[in-house]
C-alpha cells in the first residue's frame, strides 16, 4: 500500500506503508487510519518528534560502530556489504520534514 501525503505548499510525497507508518508513529498519528491530518499547529510537535528520532537512531548507530572490532575482515563475503543499500531514517525522513516545513510557513495542513 502507498501514502500519499498532500498540502498546497508542496508536491505530493509518495511513500511505501512500511516507512509511512514509521513516520506516522513516531509523530503521534494512527497509522492504521486511511486519512490523516497533521494540522499547522501541530506541525512544530511533529517537526520535532522526527529530528529526535532521526538523531538517536544515528546515535544507536555510532554506538554500535564504536563497538565493532577494529580489525579488518579478510573473508571476501564480509567485504562484499554494499554499505549503500542501507536507507537510514534520516533518508526517508527528510522529504516529510520538508514538506513539513514548507507547509507551516504557509500555513497549510499536511493531509494523507
Amino acid at each position: 500500500m502507498l501514502y500519499k501525503f498532500k498540502s498546497r505548499s508542496t508536491a505530493d510525497l509518495i511513500m511505501l506503508e512500511p516507512t509511512a507508518r514509521q513516520i506516522l508513529q513516531i509523530i503521534g498519528k494512527d497509522p492504521d487510519g486511511q486519512h490523516g491530518i497533521v494540522t499547522v499547529a501541530q506541525i512544530p510537535g511533529a517537526i520535532a518528534a522526527l529530528e529526535a528520532a532521526v538523531d538517536a537512531a544515528e546515535n544507536l548507530g555510532r554506538a554500535d560502530k564504536d563497538k565493532a572490532p577494529d580489525y579488518a575482515s579478510t573473508n571476501e563475503d564480509d567485504q562484499q556489504v554494499n554499505e549503500g543499500e542501507v536507507i537510514e531514517l534520516r533518508q526517508r525522513a527528510v522529504p516529510f520534514i520538508d514538506m513539513l516545513r514548507r507547509s507551516a510557513a504557509e500555513n497549510n495542513d499536511v493531509i494523507w
